[in-house]
């Protein structure tokens, strides 16, 4: 199969600016597309710090990161910017919910935001597929940390990315709601043949993953 995610001898710093921050040499990485992989590890293991940098989000000292064929490291913000757009879903641990807007308003702007046709009847079917149907037509503020980050998940999913990269998905969830997110995240990158790569310290969900790869305290 294809390769669509490569990372090899990869350093950068936390917080991706700020040069008194120290650096973190992130482990090789080879994802293949279609595959679903666990990155696992505690608080500082540098997982979101590996996710920001596939997702060109994060400043690269040395080493290749490759996404669907780009060279993330090389690649000008624009373009970096774009592929975001097309072929990743992202589902942060800041969810980044537009606070103006109502949680339908946000899944439209993100379909709208990309070009591609506004698809009422599959934002319907995310919703009912996370318990959210109800809370559509309410703002981020009016929803719990659970229903907001399942609002989130369903934006990651809303434009049926080529790859999904999940932050801590279920850490605000119950034990109900954190296997319908998995469930629906595995199912959703099955369906569309997507690569789907999920950061976490979450045991509870390890059983869902065959690619685990662990990653030490920093």
């Amino acid at each position: 199969m294809n390769t669509l995610v490569f990372m090899q001898d990869v350093t950068c710093r936390y917080g991706g600016k700020a040069s008194a921050q120290p650096t973190i040499a992130l482990p090789n990485l080879t994802v293949t597309q279609g595959n679903h992989t666990l990155l696992l590890g505690p608080s500082g293991s540098g997982k979101t710090t590996l996710l920001n940098c596939i997702a060109g989000l994060q400043v690269v000292l040395s080493g290749r990161t490759e996404v669907a064929g780009a060279d993330m490291v090389s690649a000008t913000a624009g373009d970096r910017d774009q592929l975001r757009g097309s072929k990743i879903g992202m589902v942060m641990q800041r969810l980044h919910l537009i606070s103006a807007m109502t949680i339908r308003a946000n899944l439209l702007l993100a379909q709208r935001l990309v070009g591609t046709k506004v698809d009422h009847t599959f934002i319907e079917y995310l919703a009912q597929a996370l318990d959210i149907v109800d809370k559509l037509d309410r703002y981020p503020r009016q929803l719990s940390q659970g229903e907001a980050q399942r609002a989130a998940i369903a934006r990651a999913l809303v434009n049926k990315p080529a790859l999904l990269l999940a932050d801590e998905p279920t850490s605000a969830l119950d034990d109900k709601n954190c296997a319908a997110a998995i469930k629906l995240l595995l199912d959703q990158a099955a369906l569309h043949s997507a690569t789907l790569i999920v950061a976490t310290h979450d045991d509870r969900i390890k059983s869902h993953f065959a690619n685990i790869v662990l990653l030490g305290a920093a």
